[in-house]
C-alpha cells in the first residue's frame, strides 16, 4: 500500500496552533478562517488515521501521537521551506526571520513590520526552534535575523533586553500544601527558562519538582492545562488559552535575549529588526 502524504499547509497551520496558543490564534496569524485551521487538522488525522487535537475543557490540548507530529512537522517544514528559498532564490526580495518559541507571536508581527518599513515589498519567512538551532541556522545562512535566549546558546550575539516572564497555571490551581514540593512544567532539558524556575524556587527556599516536560512549548501548554502543575512562561501579550498568570511563587527576573544576523545581510534590515525587538523587551 502507498504510504500517506503529510499536506505541508496542514503542517503549517498545526504548527501555528502550537506557537500561537490555539485554534483562534493560529487563524488570525496565518490570515485564514478558525473552521480552515480546523479542517487541516481533520484532514492529518484522516492522513494518518491518529487523532492529533483533542478539546479538554474551553481549551485543547495536543495527543502524544500529535506532540511527535508536530515535532516532525518544524523538521519536514524547516527543510521544504529552505529547499524553496534555495530554488526559487529568483523570486524577489526574501528574508527568513528565526524566533525562539518563547513570546514569538509577539516578536514575529513586530520583527516583520520593521523588515518591510525599511524594505517594502520584502517577503518574510519564519522559522521557530530552539535557540541553539537558531543560531546555527544563522551561521549556515538558512536565516537571516535570529531572537533568542541568550544563555541558550554558544553564540551571545547581540543583547536586545531582558523577556519577562511570569508562572502561569489554570484558573483557580493552587500548589499542594507544604513541604509537598510545587509541581512543575517544564520543556525538557537542556531548556534556560527551566532552569531559571528551578533556580528562583531553590533561591527563595521553594521545593519543587518537574511532574511534566515536553519537546516544544506545546506540549508543556498542554499538560499545564489538565492542572497537574505551573509553567514559568514569557509574560509578553496575553496568556495562552485556559491558563492565567499565577502569583502565588516568587517572581522572577527576566531572562536575557539576544539577536544574531547573518553576515552580509542589509545593516538597515538588521538596525530595524533589532530594535524593533529592544522596543517590545524595553
Amino acid at each position: 500500500m502507498p504510504q500517506p502524504v503529510l499536506d505541508i499547509v496542514a503542517l503549517r497551520s498545526l504548527t501555528a496552533i502550537a506557537d500561537c496558543g490555539g485554534f483562534h490564534r493560529a487563524a488570525r496569524a496565518l490570515a485564514l478562517s478558525q473552521s480552515a485551521v480546523s479542517q487541516h487538522v481533520r484532514r492529518l488525522e484522516k492522513t494518518l488515521g491518529l487523532p492529533i487535537v483533542e478539546r479538554e475543557g474551553r481549551g485543547t490540548r495536543f495527543t502524544p501521537e500529535g506532540r511527535l507530529l508536530l515535532e516532525q512537522a518544524r523538521r519536514i517544514l524547516a527543510v521544504h521551506d529552505e529547499a524553496v528559498r534555495t530554488l526559487l532564490d529568483v523570486d524577489g526580495d526574501t528574508i527568513t526571520i528565526g524566533s525562539t518559541e518563547h513570546a514569538a507571536d509577539q516578536f514575529l508581527p513586530r520583527l516583520t513590520a520593521a523588515v518591510q518599513e525599511v524594505r517594502p515589498g520584502c517577503r518574510v519567512r519564519f522559522r521557530i526552534d530552539r535557540s541553539a538551532r537558531l543560531v546555527e541556522a544563522v551561521e549556515r545562512g538558512s536565516v537571516d535575523v535570529a531572537v533568542y535566549v541568550t544563555e541558550a546558546a554558544a553564540t551571545e550575539g547581540t543583547p536586545v533586553g531582558g523577556l519577562p516572564l511570569t508562572w502561569h497555571a489554570t484558573p483557580g490551581w493552587r500548589p499542594p500544601a507544604a513541604p509537598a514540593p510545587v509541581p512543575l512544567v517544564a520543556i525538557e532539558d537542556p531548556c534556560a527558562i527551566r532552569r531559571r524556575a528551578i533556580s528562583t524556587l531553590a533561591a527563595h527556599g521553594v521545593p519543587a519538582a518537574v511532574v511534566g516536560d515536553a519537546g516544544y512549548l506545546a506540549g508543556v501548554l498542554d499538560i499545564a492545562r489538565t492542572g497537574q502543575g505551573v509553567a514559568l512562561l514569557a509574560a509578553v501579550g496575553s496568556a495562552p488559552d485556559g491558563l492565567t498568570p499565577y502569583d502565588g511563587l516568587p517572581s522572577v527576573t527576566p531572562i536575557p535575549m539576544s539577536a544574531l544576523a547573518r553576515p552580509g545581510t542589509d545593516p538597515a534590515t538588521v538596525d530595524a529588526a533589532f530594535a524593533a525587538v529592544r522596543n517590545l523587551l524595553r
